[in-house]
């Protein structure tokens, strides 16, 4: 399947820093979860990898770190059956089973001799199977590795043209990522993103002195500004989410919601899905710090959200092409309405800034930068943040994979650095997945999250049920209206 011959070609540099990014305490994998309908046939599975996965050459190669920096070398020794294991759930094989499965894997790291990645086909779990995805970062980002998993789909069970799905979202090339990305804003995106080695020393230069930095957030241009910005936020509050991480991860998912609710409600309440659906992991993590004992009134903790900086069909090139904005989580205001209104003002704010171009900057420099100096820089941006927090809205139609029909998605990407929670949303065939991943000594029970996350929506709904849509109401009706009713 692989050729014979030796190949080698350059890792980009934004892809260098996420390969070197490998901790114990976060693997970066990105890790799916496709349950499915029906049992699967793995010889099936080994084929459709080998005609469509495989067709992206870049997961027939290994990523190397040399003295002269990172690259992709064709494995030779390539053999699919090490790259698609066959596995059984213990007792029950329930849900339960199921995510102490998944989190084992998530915790273990994937082996650097071969290509980063690994297929695990879980048979018998209600009355289906199950398709645990792990690929490692340093190939693409999550939207692009989404998008990938995709593809390996069809929109029905024998479908006429192979790969439907696939053209409907990998649509054709309209040029590279950092000619889109630099068309808006010439010099000081040229100077922070195209040319890393500046970005690197002028962040050397602001992790050396803070009042340079401050200096830079009143005086830069608008993307120094912005890096300035980041690097002077202060350290997010200390919780049971944040501290020393182990090396266990757990994961745990929630019943799905209706995504017809979400856009119903959302529209009611003139807010976004993300609003709503960020506002109600908000929620979730509330509730739970409070019962760890936390004192949680008044407290704004941050989550890294992953933004595309491409169009959807550059995923088909594979490669890591996002940036990262910091978004508030209100988690110390009581009010779910008062909550939802301070997350949308946020995402509204966030929408006029350059943030994730900067991240783009920072990560394309971390690349260039001494493997020696990213670990500082690294921790100095993780200690600003609790979660991180992804939010994919996937195909809305039901998809099948060799044959069979997929009934549940759920996904999670890596956290970095000190970083030891992970929220994941997404939605699939009319429906809304919602998962957590944590690290095992700051997240013990993530069920204790996930099973919240309903609980915050329907909150939600019954503030704009029971309110008077005649007038204007706001958080103080809102109050009331819990209270009366005793949510």
């Amino acid at each position: 399947m692989a050729d014979t011959e030796i190949t080698r070609e350059p890792m980009s540099k934004v892809d260098t820093a996420w390969l070197r990014m490998e901790r114990p305490t976060n693997r970066m994998m990105i890790t799916g979860v496709l349950m499915f309908a029906a049992p699967l046939d793995p010889a099936r599975i080994k084929a459709l990898l080998a005609e469509r996965f495989l067709s992206y050459r870049r997961f027939l190669q290994k990523p190397v770190l040399g003295a002269g920096g990172a690259y992709w070398e064709t494995d030779t020794d390539f053999d699919i059956d090490w790259h698609v294991r066959v596995a059984a759930l213990p007792g029950a094989a329930d849900k339960a089973e199921l995510e102490a499965f998944v989190s084992d894997l998530a915790s273990t790291p994937l082996d650097l001799s071969k290509p980063l990645w690994q297929f695990h086909v879980v048979e018998d779990y209600r009355g289906g199977s199950v398709l645990v995805a792990r690929i490692h970062h340093c190939y693409a980002d999550g939207l692009a590795l989404v998008q990938v998993l995709l593809s390996l789909t069809d929109t029905a069970p024998h479908p006429q043209a192979q790969a439907e799905l696939a053209r409907t979202w990998l649509k054709r090339d309209r040029g590279s990522v950092l000619e889109r990305l630099l068309e808006p804003v010439q010099g000081g995106l040229h100077k922070a993103v195209a040319l890393g080695e500046k970005t690197w020393a002028t962040l050397a230069q602001m992790m050396a002195d803070p009042a340079v930095a401050a200096e830079f957030a009143h005086e830069g241009s608008e993307i120094t500004r912005e890096l300035a910005i980041a690097l002077t936020l202060s350290d997010d509050p200390v919780t049971a989410l944040k501290g020393r991480l182990g090396v266990a991860k757990r994961v745990a998912w929630a019943e799905p919601m209706p995504l017809d609710e979400v856009k119903l409600l959302g529209k009611a309440l003139g807010c976004t899905v993300n609003d709503v659906l960020l506002a109600c992991a908000a929620g979730a993590l509330r509730g739970y710090l409070r019962d760890q004992g936390e004192d949680v009134d008044g407290l704004t903790i941050r989550a890294t959200v992953p933004v595309n900086l491409r169009p959807l069909e550059h995923a088909k090139k594979l490669g890591n092409h996002f940036g990262l904005v910091f978004l508030d989580l209100p988690i110390g205001e009581p009010n779910p309405l008062r909550r939802l209104e301070r997350v949308a003002a946020c995402m509204r704010d966030l929408k006029g800034r350059r943030q994730a171009v900067v991240a783009y900057g920072l990560l394309a420099a971390l690349g260039m930068a001494p493997a020696a100096l990213q670990a500082p820089a690294l921790e100095l941006f993780s200690r600003k943040a609790s979660a991180v927090a992804t939010n994919v809205p996937g195909p809305q139609q039901p998809l099948f994979m060799a044959g069979v029909e997929v009934r549940e998605l759920m996904f999670w990407v890596p956290q970095t650095g000190s970083i030891g929670l992970g929220l994941s949303i997404l939605s699939y065939n009319g429906r809304v997945h919602f998962g957590v991943i944590g690290d095992g000594m700051r997240v013990k029970d993530p069920d204790a999250i996930v099973q919240r996350f309903g609980e915050e929506f329907e909150k939600l709904v019954l503030i704009a049920l029971m309110e008077d849509w005649s007038e204007d109401f706001g958080a103080a009706d809102a109050a009331a209206t819990l209270a009366r009713y005793g949510a």
